[in-house]
């Protein structure tokens, strides 16, 4: 135990790096998730006495995660109140009029949506657009992927909102003794290096692939959406209204037919007026269907009984299973229809969309259903023998009338951030009190929005720089380096700070990397005697601009699945796109400090 205790006390700093050198393995290996890694590395240090207990839990106190997980909520609430979906539908409605000017319209609005906004979510909802502009403008979809996907994650680097990386390396920066990064500190740089990004993807589209995705579908696999009926209530406002008028079709309900009396047109609809019974046999996603059912004008569905409503009760999901005895028989005579006071809403089937239409589309092993009923019937299809999954829907309508609140809360962050009348986790923090008690977003969906294996990772993290500080490897690690820096030429750091920060970005998590350079960093820029700043920010921009592979970001593996692309896909544009950003920001970085 005394030999132990001696050798912690003589290799303090050693010791630190073998446990640092151990998780960098493990990352590499990917056997536990990336957060579990870092929490195991904090444990390592806390044990054997090298971080001690009063400085684990101050890591709690840094402002850069909460400001990450404010900032995801304020992103939540734009897309619960359909302010994102709405800016999808418009784009939609350009690309059928201008498809190529639609084309150069999705990507200006990738680069203003992107610095504002979690990019994530920004390309989850862009992967179907995508795919639709691939149709209409007859450019292969895995031609317009990839630098999409590029154009996003370059985006995020133009401002300090634009990415989690940006956050947390301010937050450990400020706390460093650095002087607080404002919003727009790193713009210069964030736009050279997009521009510089762009005019290389454009001039090397030629190494992307044009064949199709074997999988993905349409919209990438990233959307599930469901057939559906639209019936015209006897009494409605909209009978004698065009087809052609209704504002309620777009990128998220598809208009594919008119039932009346007993026959189906496809063809010509537009002008058709609508009479009291009429059904329009739509394709819509679940949260689309969410927001017709709420908003009333419609009955939604099919039902044995005339009487039981769409509106009432309440909306469950159920896959139907292999063993089903309907299989193969119509919807409509499926037995619990009969039985139950239920009314189905709504059928997806996957990499395919049953028809003619609900009525009488064929049921299939797998084919999932959205059905509203009355509690009691609901406890009924809970004990199903041949439904599975069956559970409460946690698909939700679109709070639209609330949509400005959540555009307001969101620009008033930004803009007080911006003008420095407040920090930007603070403005973040009182923009997500404000869409909590206007109701844009319920408590549950906002922390929901929030991505806790992220914000676990970014503490453990965090702990680990405190504790290589603490024991003294963050001090070797610069007197091993500064002999080799001090006979470059100054400028020279910031693109051995920037490219090994994208180096090991490429292989671990570009969050991970963040946290425990930043300090390094800071102290090496001190050591040499140099502004720091310059240096900090290469490693903000070179931690989160990494296209080589499908691991370097997090939406690079959403753009993998979606596209069905190769890993030398990847490779082939991300390492000269990767050479040419990182190119363009340190040499303005140079330039300008």
């Amino acid at each position: 135990m005394h030999m132990v205790t001696a050798l912690l006390g003589v290799y303090r700093a050693e010791i630190g790096l073998v446990i640092l050198a151990c998780m960098f393995v493990a990352f590499l290996r990917e056997r536990y998730p990336a957060s579990v890694v870092a929490v195991l590395g904090a444990c390592a240090y806390a044990v054997l006495g090298l971080l001690d207990e009063k400085s684990l839990f101050s890591v709690f106190a840094n402002p850069a995660p909460l400001t990450v997980a404010a900032m995801l909520v304020l992103s939540g609430a734009l897309i619960r109140t359909g302010t994102i979906n709405r800016v999808a539908d418009i784009i939609m409605t350009r690309a059928k009029q201008h498809p190529r000017l639609a084309l150069a319209e999705v990507t200006a609005g990738t680069i203003v949506i992107s610095c504002f906004l979690n990019n994530t979510p920004v390309v989850v909802l862009l992967i179907p657009i995508v795919f639709k502009l691939a149709q209409a403008t007859a450019i292969p979809v895995k031609k317009l992927l990839i630098p999409m996907n590029a154009v996003a994650v370059m985006s995020g680097c133009i401002t300090l909102i634009g990415t989690s990386t940006n956050l947390i390396v301010a937050g450990i920066a400020t706390e460093q003794g650095m002087d607080p990064i404002g919003i727009f500190t790193i713009t210069p740089y964030g736009i050279a290096g997009t521009l510089a990004g762009i005019v290389t993807l454009a001039c090397l589209s030629f190494l992307l692939p044009s064949d199709e995705p074997a999988i993905g579908g349409e919209d990438g696999g990233t959307v599930q959406e469901y057939l559906t009926e639209l019936v015209v209530p006897h009494e409605s406002d909209l009978i004698g209204r065009e087809i052609g008028s209704l504002s309620l079709f777009g990128r998220s309900i598809v208009l594919l037919g008119l039932k009346r009396t007993g026959e189906i047109r496809r063809a010509d609809l537009d002008e058709e007026e609508l009479k009291a019974g009429d059904r329009l046999i739509v394709r819509a996603d679940g949260t689309a269907i969410m927001t017709l059912r709420e908003s009333g004008r419609f009955e939604l569905g099919i039902a044995a009984d005339s009487e039981t409503s769409s509106h009432e009760g309440t909306v469950i999901e159920a896959m139907v299973a292999p063993s089903h005895p309907a299989t193969g028989d119509r919807l409509m005579d499926i037995p619990f229809l009969h039985a139950l006071r239920v009314r189905i809403i709504g059928m997806h089937r996957a990499r395919h969309l049953p028809g003619p239409d609900l009525t009488d589309a064929r049921i299939r092993g797998a084919d999932r259903l959205l059905i509203a009923g009355s509690d009691d019937a609901v406890r009924s299809l809970r004990n199903h023998p041949h439904l599975m999954g069956v559970d409460i829907s946690r698909t939700r309508a679109f709070r639209r009338n609330k949509a400005w609140i959540a555009i307001l809360a969101m620009a008033a962050a930004v803009i007080l951030a911006a003008l420095d009348v407040i920090s930007i986790g603070l403005a973040a923090f009182l923009g997500v009190g404000v869409i909590l008690v206007t109701r844009c977003i319920d408590a549950e969906e906002a922390w929901s929005a929030i991505d806790g294996d992220v914000l676990v990772l970014i503490f453990a993290m965090l702990a680990v720089g405190l504790a290589l500080e603490q024991a003294g490897s963050v001090a070797l690690m610069v007197g091993w380096i500064t002999p080799l820096l001090q006979v470059a030429p100054t400028w020279s750091l910031v693109f051995v700070i920037y490219f090994f920060a994208l180096l090991l970005s490429e292989l671990l998590s570009n969050n991970a990397v963040a946290a425990l350079m930043t300090p390094i960093t800071i102290a090496l820029a001190r050591q040499l005697g140099v502004d720091p700043l310059p240096l900090v920010i290469a490693l903000m921009i070179g931690a989160s601009a990494c296209f080589a592979t499908p691991i370097g970001y997090q939406t690079n593996a959403l753009v993998y699945a979606a596209g069905d692309y190769r890993f030398a896909d990847f490779v082939r544009i991300g390492v000269p796109l990767n050479i040419t950003v990182g190119l363009a920001v340190c040499t303005t970085l140079v330039l300008l400090n």
